[in-house]
């Protein structure tokens, strides 16, 4: 399953779902043309007993048939960690992050039977920048499912919707971007349907390609919308479709599920559709003792069950983009999210990576323009715990902030900080958000600490902007009790939590608390710091891996359903 809904109604679309061929190759070794597994696709290697720790280079093999003349074209929503696609033994492209989809175009394809071979590699090295030993563990393979597209000389590569409200009602903006890959330039009309509105863009000149993308935008108003809310999550389906002059068939088309909300940040307090809103949330990584990162949809929704249980309302991406099933699943559901790019924790050392700025820049933008017509979405953020404290790193957040803002200015923009009084850049954000762990890594107390963090944000440029608690917690093993009520023991952290939510919900500057974490996760084997992580997870959860509650879910169902 691609998404929850049907993207194409006129394209051919096959999803590649099922079983691939599967090899390792480790070091500098090439593709023998063996391949002795058998792997599932979505999914991680890591599934596999013998490749459960496996971290290196590996290649998947499908074959594809065809039976007809056509154009190809793949979509990978998601290839751990770095991608190289061949098609027939020539390698059609390359693609670096395994959160970020891309896709593949292979053109006059022929009948017959083809070999589809995708080399996936999650080693770490200095190639990479956003990819480091990490708090969480970045699996391999191919993560997210695989779509192969059958497509003309002109298609429609993306929509975007942008909607807006003022005193004559809503309002819309939808740019449609169109590739032609003729090498003459072509007229086509474009039309679609937006709810009960149709919706005529007219002609459009395409420019000759190859590959060549013509955008257009246009603003339509809509009478009657039921706008999206965390109460009334109402979606509409947006469809366009291709046509060429004098045909009344169109011959392409793309479906985008929206919905007609608003986003602001302004006077301390973070407003959908002019009402403040409070983030009860959990930060939370796609990781499953069963599935590693490639969770199926029903344990999906197993999650946002168990969040909504507890009284949640919103999720933080920590520490990448996530799936987009679990963001539809989100907008069906009316939850709250802050999505995040793909980089955590890095120095500035580690920020002076010759490919830092272009990874970053790469992530951003296929973040935005993937992501944007989620009403989930209500918060796009960058760059958690890194080196926002230097003068150096301060310009890094100034150019992503901008780049985001450039791609989409309709939601407010965030980083989560642990820098304290040492923070230089609360200033380039709309929303101000401190990761903190009071009771846990220090003996604070919790309130006091919040309002010394409301203090330091006010002096270092984030006066007046709402605030986000956007980590705290503990650790709790599960299954280890303590009458002693030791640090680790499922009721230590259930005492630490408690203290800290009783403090922060008392706190009426606050817009928004993200507990650190919804569930237990693998982490990268490691010496230096990784070494605290026993048992190789960050225990945090208030769940554990396998999903099993601790002690912690009942403290936070108190607080967070008002009890």
């Amino acid at each position: 399953m691609i998404r929850l809904f049907e993207t194409h109604h006129i394209r051919p679309v096959t999803e590649l779902d099922g079983l691939w061929d599967f090899a390792t190759l480790p070091g500098n070794e090439e593709d023998t043309g063996e391949y002795p597994y058998r792997l599932v696709v979505p999914g991680c290697w890591e599934q596999h007993s013998e490749l459960a720790t496996y971290r290196g280079r590996g290649v998947y093999r499908r074959m594809i048939r065809i039976d007809e003349a056509v154009s190809l074209r793949l979509a990978f929503k998601g290839v751990s960690h770095t991608a190289k696609v061949f098609f027939d033994g020539e390698l059609i492209t390359e693609h670096y992050n395994a959160y970020t989809a891309f896709t593949a175009k292979v053109r006059g394809v022929q009948p017959g039977l083809y070999e589809l071979r995708v080399e996936a590699d999650n080693s770490f090295g200095e190639a990479s920048s956003l990819h480091v030993p990490n708090d969480y563990y970045t699996y391999g393979g191919l993560i997210r499912p695989v779509a192969l597209e059958k497509i003309g000389d002109c298609y429609l590569e993306d929509i975007r919707f942008i909607p807006s409200c003022h005193e004559s009602g809503w309002s819309g903006e939808i740019t449609a971007a169109v590739c032609n890959d003729s090498p003459h330039a072509r007229t086509v009309q474009l039309r679609g349907t937006l709810g009960q509105e149709i919706l005529d863009f007219g002609s459009i000149t395409l420019l000759p390609g190859p590959g060549k993308v013509t955008t257009v935008t246009r603003t339509f108003r809509f009478a009657d919308v039921i706008p999206w809310s965390g109460s009334t999550p109402r979606l509409y389906e947006l469809q366009l479709e291709l046509m060429l002059p004098g045909v009344a068939e169109p011959f392409d088309d793309l479906v985008e599920r929206v919905g007609f909300r608003v986003v602001e940040a302004r006077e301390g307090a973070i407003l959908l559709n002019g009402e403040p809103v409070f983030l009860k949330g959990f930060n939370r990584h796609e990781d499953h003792a069963l599935a590693g990162p490639s969770l199926p949809l029903s344990l999906m929704v197993g999650d946002l069950e168990l969040m909504k249980g507890m009284g949640a309302n919103a999720v933080r991406t920590s520490h990448y983009p996530n799936d987009e099933r679990f963001l539809d699943l989100c907008d069906e559901q009316g939850w709250l999210v802050w999505e995040e790019n793909h980089a955590r924790g890095l120095s500035i050392e580690q920020m002076r990576n010759p490919n830092f700025i272009s990874q970053c820049e790469a992530v951003n933008h296929e973040m935005v323009t993937h992501h944007v017509n989620h009403p989930s979405i209500i918060i796009w953020a960058i760059l958690n715990e890194c080196a926002s404290d230097t003068e150096e790193g301060r310009e890094h957040y100034r150019r992503q902030l901008n780049q985001i803002r450039g791609l989409d200015s309709s939601r407010p923009l965030t980083f989560a900080s642990h820098h304290r009084e040492k923070e230089k850049c609360f200033d380039l954000a709309d929303i101000v958000s401190v990761n903190v762990y009071p009771q846990w890594y220090t003996d604070e107390d919790p309130g006091e600490l919040c309002d010394r963090a409301r203090a330091w944000a006010d002096e270092l440029g984030g006066k007046g902007k709402p605030m986000i608690v956007s980590e705290f917690g503990a650790d709790g093993y599960y299954g280890f009790r303590s009458p002693a009520r030791v640090k680790g023991s499922e009721e230590r952290q259930a005492d630490i939590l408690e203290l800290n939510l009783a403090a922060y919900l008392k706190r009426p500057y606050l817009s928004g608390l993200f507990i650190w974490q919804f569930c237990d996760c693998r982490v990268t084997e490691a010496t230096g710091w990784l070494l605290t992580r026993a048992m190789t997870k960050n225990s945090k959860g208030v769940v554990d891996e396998y999903r099993r509650p601790k002690l912690a879910c009942d403290v936070v169902r108190k607080y967070y359903n008002g009890q």
